[in-house]
């Protein structure tokens, strides 16, 4: 482009640019107010926005003003660990996000998405809840009840804490160490040692000895145990024999406790008498007589076998047991004494014996034993058919003595002969009772009736079996012998069978 063009496009625009002016000027002069009214309109936009940048500023100022406050504040104190935690398992167990879920528009749509899954999540989630309910019941249950709860808080924390290493997470030496500690402190805490509860402490720990396989440790405690009771139950008859006991059961010198005047409103809540001499001492000769049939067992044990030693503490307990019963008999019941061992214990007592002599062919001493435990049982029940069937063999295997020639015997003899028992009579008295034990084990019904009644059928005809071969009646034996390894396989007995098939096997090498 030429230059002269430029200049002629540059003035144009420049005199296009003046006459614009030159019109605002013409139009501001034509009107003789609106100098004054631009001037005053321009000092009233600038006021305008003054304030508005004024206020601005203040509200700025104000909310910084506000936050450097607030941050100012002192910090809050951390939360302890305790309340963390809890905090922590609040949120974390809260089943709100849960129930949100199961309402009942979530619920049909998670059911249209995918019903399997919904069905196997419900299911496990009563399954959790069930699992939950039950620990809460065990908890409360076992580690709350009542056999913990008798105890100061430090004894029963120690006697759970040992149970809990006995039962539920196996650790033989922090058990014994708290089964320690907690008799350590029953003795620091002025308990009786002749409690039931200080007593039951040591016989658990016999008990869980035994069931660790230290046969050892159980017998020591026990006997330990056992000389303590002896010798508290010495001393307290040395003291009635001095006269230092009175009639009811206290010391001489000590007074009478004031009877206790239980509250009209509140009669349920009374405590009960505190218990005399002569009650505690039905209590630990009681637990005597136990822990000696216990110690019997032990010694008699397969991994002992001190047959002396067990026949020593039976004897021990029988003798007890009978001296007692006639002492109350001649001298008549003390104040407060309470009742002596019940008939299922002295029948106890009495069989552990008979057993102990069985197993040493002592078959005479034995069957007397059995014949009173008998007595001593009630008649509905499956152990009593039991005794029935140990009093049958140890009849059954008797010796009987050889009769005398008659020339060798004077009247007076053969008038004292009468009187022993042959062969065929001992024979035919065992098979009564072998009868009699498979009857009362079959008469037992309902909530009586148990696992020891069938098995004591099975025993009863093997017992049968074996009276027959003695008498010489072979088929009677053997349908004894098929009949019991019948019923033995059906209850899945397995000493019937092996029993059974014994004596089947030698009826067949020995027709």
């Amino acid at each position: 482009m030429s230059a002269s063009r430029v200049r002629s496009v540059f003035s144009s625009s420049h005199s296009v640019v003046l006459n614009t002016r030159r019109l605002h000027q013409r139009s501001v002069r034509s009107l003789p107010f609106a100098s004054f009214y631009s001037s005053r309109l321009g000092r009233t936009e600038v006021s305008r926005c003054k304030a508005a940048i004024i206020y601005s500023l203040q509200q700025k100022r104000h909310q910084s003003s506000s936050d450097k406050a607030k941050e100012q504040k002192p910090p809050q104190p951390p939360l302890p660990p305790s309340k963390l935690l809890l905090r922590v398992l609040r949120q974390s167990l809260t089943f709100r996000p849960i129930f949100s879920a199961f309402r009942g528009q979530s619920l049909r749509s998670l059911f249209r998405q995918s019903p399997e899954e919904l069905v196997l999540a419900i299911i496990l989630l009563c399954a959790a809840a069930g699992v939950a309910i039950y620990v809460v019941y065990a908890y409360f249950n076992y580690f709350q009840s009542k056999q913990f709860t008798r105890f100061p808080p430090q004894i029963a924390k120690s006697l759970r804490r040992a149970l809990y290493y006995s039962n539920y997470s196996p650790d033989p030496k922090l058990a014994l160490k708290y089964y320690k500690l907690a008799l350590e402190q029953c003795s620091e805490a002025g308990l009786d040692p002749f409690s039931d509860e200080v007593l039951g402490i040591r016989i658990q720990l016999a008990a869980w000895f035994e069931k660790i396989g230290s046969y050892r440790n159980s017998i020591e405690v026990l006997e330990a145990l056992l000389r303590d009771c002896k010798k508290w139950v010495e001393v307290m008859e040395k003291s009635v024999q001095e006269g230092l006991v009175n009639n009811h059961g206290r010391l001489a010198d000590a007074p009478k406790p004031p009877p206790h005047m239980p509250a009209e409103d509140n009669e349920s809540d009374t405590p009960p008498s505190p218990e005399n001499l002569w009650a505690k001492r039905t209590r630990i000769l009681g637990k005597s007589v136990g822990i000696s049939v216990k110690l019997g067992e032990l010694y008699s044990d397969e991994h002992v076998l001190q047959g002396d030693s067990a026949g020593e503490r039976l004897v021990w307990a029988v003798e007890t047991v009978l001296k007692e019963l006639q002492r109350r008999q001649v001298e008549g019941v003390k104040e407060d004494e309470g009742d002596w061992m019940t008939p299922e214990q002295i029948g106890g007592a009495l069989e552990a014996l008979g057993n102990h002599y069985e197993s040493k062919s002592q078959h005479y001493l034995a069957a007397p034993l059995f014949l009173q435990a008998i007595s001593l049982s009630p008649p509905n029940s499956c152990h009593t058919a039991v005794l029935m069937n140990n009093l049958a063999i140890s009849l059954a295997q008797q010796p009987v003595q050889a009769s005398p020639d008659s020339s060798q015997r004077s009247q007076t003899d053969r008038s004292n002969m009468v009187t022993h028992p042959t062969r065929s009579t001992m024979l035919a008295s065992a098979r009564s009772w072998a009868l009699q034990a498979q009857a009362t084990a079959q008469k037992v019904q309902g909530e009586d009736r148990s696992d020891e009644c069938d098995e004591a059928c099975a025993v009863a005809l093997c017992n049968l079996g074996d009276i027959a071969v003695m008498a010489g009646d072979i088929e009677e034996a053997k349908r004894r012998f098929k009949e019991s390894l019948s019923l033995s396989k059906r209850i899945a007995f397995e000493p019937g069978t092996t029993q059974a098939e014994e004596g089947l096997k030698r009826l067949s090498t020995n027709p």
